[in-house]
């Protein structure tokens, strides 16, 4: 990661629900989210979330790098409707090597819909695919395919 992104660093990105980002559509096998009313699932708002920060990182990444995310700590405190635009914004609020800190925030144009702090990790990706190739033959399972960039 270049040295380049500075605690204050934020970015705000708008997205427009769709119906299939709804708790039934979280887990359509789920019998439980499918009996659920069809508002932005916390899963995918927490999703939204992490892409956000994903953002504030985009232009200090090296070649070959990405982020995981590592921590999330944030609350659901309002239904939102398919249709309605949720603004996320994330502000990077620390830098500890190569562990990010963020506070986010969502909200959907009428209130705040969650907000709380959330973590990444930066990694080279071949690096990631090391570990993950250890873990699929100690699990007996297909590694994962590489990362495309």
């Amino acid at each position: 990661m270049r040295d380049t992104l500075k605690v204050g660093d934020r970015v705000q990105f708008a997205y427009e629900v769709p119906a299939s980002k709804t708790v039934p559509g979280l887990y359509p096998e789920a019998k439980e989210f499918s009996a659920m009313p069809a508002v932005f699932a916390t899963g995918f708002m927490v999703g939204l979330m992490e892409w956000t920060c994903m953002k504030v990182l985009a232009d200090h990444l090296d070649e070959g790098e990405g982020s995981l995310g590592v921590h999330i700590d944030v609350s659901h405190s309002a239904a939102t409707l398919p249709g309605q635009t949720v603004t996320v914004d994330a502000e990077c609020t620390s830098i500890q090597g190569r562990r990010i800190g963020f506070y986010v925030r969502a909200h959907d144009g009428i209130e705040t819909i969650g907000e709380g702090r959330h973590e990444r990790i930066v990694m080279a990706w071949n690096r990631f695919e090391a570990i993950l190739g250890k873990k699929a033959k100690a699990a007996g399972v297909a590694p994962l395919a590489p990362v495309k960039e």
